[in-house]
Parts: structure tokens; C-alpha cells; sequence
């Protein structure tokens, strides 16, 4: 048994690490800011964000291979290839499902970084299954070090593009997750073996280098077009979104005549379901809102109250008031808040109310609150 020892063309090599930081920045950017939309946004973003970042994996995989000069003649098995980039859009997919559609912990962050750890490895390792006329030939550490370090990587950059979702963290996710997929698919490469082999396994037919070349450049030109489109929005992204009048009054003859005075937006009030029917509260007897499943409760003064609103709906609904969000399940009115408490890098918010007598504080919510607070 004979190995082969390939050289890597290094500016290949250096392309796929580029299409690797495509496909995460536009992944990651793709799914910014999707609280404020409806669920079928949500749903197709979080789709196309999976196309992204599940296509990049593949495409990285792929033009590294393409970098990788045998001193034999192979080929690549069509079916078994397409099937590790469907592969690895689906894991991308679930684990974005997770982070879009459950409550953001740090348990639901280290799954969703596990799941595409693990499917980066499913992807880069049935995209070697596909190889013709060539074997790879795989050693326990070589596979234990690729598992570990892959899904070490991924969680890494979950964890730090979602932590906080403002342009900064996603550019480091993005650098996080580019060198994840790089170091992974060199590091499983390392530890593998190529020999040459007369015999042939092939599921479907065979593509050689030059249409596979073909097929990642068109999908680094779709990866490079959607990264160029969210980088428009990206770097628009800061401007301040427009105020949105939160209820509209009828104008009256007094009111035409008052010009832009008149168009002061008005606070909203928040339905509550009590006796078989829906009541109003006045927002400036709110002194908090709580999710509970797909619902919220209001308390105020008088006691807790039942509304039809996810806490999602409440935030996008309240973002012009002066309600501010403290913790993924709570929005606060600063204005009854009796005591504040810091927690190293957390904190509590205390309100002399029997039923809500403390509210948490998020680490990445501690600022705002403290500026609303004043401390």
C-alpha cells in the first residue's frame, strides 16, 4: 500500500478560506434582526441563510479539494457529492431553526454550534466517501482531533455572532465560523491518507476537477452576489429606523390647523383577555411584561394580566415607548423599578409589587437598562 502525499496549491487554498468568510457573513447577516419580522420572513431568511452558510461549508470543502494535486488522475462520485452539500444546508438549517424559533440560552447556542460542527464534519467526510480511483484512509486522531476541533470552533462562533447581535459580533462570528470550516477541513485532511486504487464504487456518474471547478464557481458568484446585497444592508443597517406611530388619531378641523404638532404619535395600549373579552391597559400603568410560551403576562399596580402578545410581538409592537427590554423574557417599564442590583456581570431589577417582586437583567441588556436607570 502506497500513500500519496499531496502538495496544495496555495492560492486555492487562500480562495477557500475567502468563500468561507462569504458564506458566514452573509449567513449570519441574513438572520440579523429577524425578531422584528413576520414568522414567514423569518422562515424564508432563516432558509436562505441556511443556503449560505451550508453552501459556503460545501463550497470551501470543494475548492481546497480542487487545491489538492495528486500525482494521480481522480474523480468525484456526482450523487455522493451533492448529497454532502445537501448535507450540510439542512444541519446549518436546523441549527438556525433552533436559534430563530426557541428561546436563545446558552444551552440552545452550544447545541446549535454542536449541530453544525458535527455537520461540517458529516459534510467534509461524505465528500471524501465520493472520491473515484482514490481512497482516503482515516487514523483515530485524526478523526477525534477533526470532531473535537470542529465542533469546539462552531460552538465558538455561535456563541459570539449570537450573543449579541450587533454588527461587531457578527464580524467576529464571521471570522470565528470562516476559520472553523477552514482549520477543520485541514485539520481532518492532515489526518488522513490517500492511496490509489484500480477499482471503481460510483453511486452515479463521475465528474472530474474541471466540471467540478465549474459547478463551486457558480456557486461562489451566487455566494459572492448575496454577500455583496447584505453588505449594502449591512453598512445601511445603523441608520435609525423611522418612528412608527404606534396608534393613529383622527385628525379634527383643530388639529389640521396645528400642523406638526398635531402628528405627536400617541402611546398604545395593550389588550389583556378578562371575563370572555378584551380590555385595554393604559401603558403607563405597565410596569412589566413577562413571556409565558407564546403568550405574555402585564403586571401592573393592580394585579397580572393575560395578553395574546408573544413577548417577540410586544418588543416590535412597544420599541417606541418607554419600555425597555432587560432579559430575552422580559420588557421593563424603568419608571417603576424601586431598586437595581448588579450581579457581576448581570442584575436584578426589584419593583414593589407581591406578584413581580425581581426581574433579571442579561448580561448583553445591562447597559440599556443601567443608561434608562441612570446608574
Amino acid at each position: 500500500m502506497v500513500f500519496l502525499d499531496p502538495p496544495h496549491n496555495l492560492l486555492l487554498v487562500f480562495a477557500s478560506l475567502c468563500v468561507a468568510m462569504i458564506a458566514g457573513f452573509t449567513g449570519l447577516s441574513l438572520t440579523q434582526g429577524l425578531s422584528r419580522k413576520s414568522l414567514l420572513q423569518r422562515k424564508v431568511s432563516v432558509a436562505l441563510a441556511a443556503i449560505a452558510l451550508g453552501g459556503g461549508i460545501w463550497s470551501m470543502h470543494f475548492v481546497a479539494m480542487l487545491g489538492m494535486q495528486l500525482p494521480i488522475q481522480f474523480y468525484y462520485d456526482a450523487v455522493i457529492t451533492l448529497a454532502s452539500a445537501l448535507v450540510a444546508i439542512l444541519v446549518v438549517g436546523l441549527a438556525l431553526l433552533i436559534l430563530h424559533f426557541r428561546a436563545r440560552t446558552n444551552l440552545t447556542l452550544t447545541l446549535a454550534g454542536g449541530i453544525v460542527g458535527l455537520g461540517i464534519l458529516a459534510m467534509h467526510y461524505i465528500g471524501m466517501a465520493g472520491l473515484e480511483l482514490c481512497r482516503a484512509v482515516y487514523t483515530p486522531l485524526g478523526l477525534g482531533i477533526a470532531g473535537i476541533s470542529s465542533c469546539l470552533l462552531s460552538i465558538a462562533a455561535f456563541r459570539v455572532a449570537y450573543g449579541n447581535r450587533s454588527h461587531r459580533n457578527i464580524l467576529l462570528g464571521t471570522l470565528c465560523f470562516g476559520f472553523s470550516v477552514f482549520a477543520v477541513h485541514f485539520v481532518a485532511v492532515a489526518g488522513t491518507d490517500f492511496i490509489a486504487t484500480a477499482t471503481q464504487t460510483e453511486v452515479g456518474p463521475l465528474i472530474g476537477n474541471e466540471v467540478l471547478a465549474i459547478g463551486v464557481v457558480l456557486t461562489s458568484f451566487v455566494l459572492c452576489s448575496a454577500f455583496l446585497l447584505t453588505g449594502v444592508t449591512f453598512l445601511d443597517g445603523d441608520r435609525p429606523a423611522p418612528l412608527m406611530l404606534a396608534a393613529h388619531a383622527v385628525p379634527t378641523e383643530q388639529s389640521a390647523d396645528a400642523g406638526a404638532d398635531a402628528q405627536a404619535p400617541l402611546l398604545p395600549k395593550i389588550p389583556y383577555e378578562q371575563d370572555g373579552g378584551t380590555r385595554f391597559l393604559d401603558l403607563s400603568s405597565v410596569v412589566a411584561i413577562r413571556a409565558e410560551g407564546h403568550y405574555t403576562h402585564v403586571y401592573t399596580d393592580t394585579g397580572k394580566f393575560f395578553c395574546a402578545w408573544s413577548i417577540t410581538e410586544a418588543e416590535k409592537r412597544l420599541s417606541q415607548t418607554p419600555l425597555l427590554k432587560s432579559h430575552r423574557s422580559y420588557l421593563i417599564n424603568p419608571a417603576h423599578v424601586s431598586r437595581f442590583e448588579r450581579l457581576k456581570d448581570n442584575g436584578v431589577c426589584h419593583f414593589d409589587l407581591p406578584h413581580l417582586p425581581k426581574v433579571p437583567i442579561s448580561r448583553t441588556r445591562l447597559k440599556p437598562v443601567r443608561d434608562a436607570l441612570g446608574v
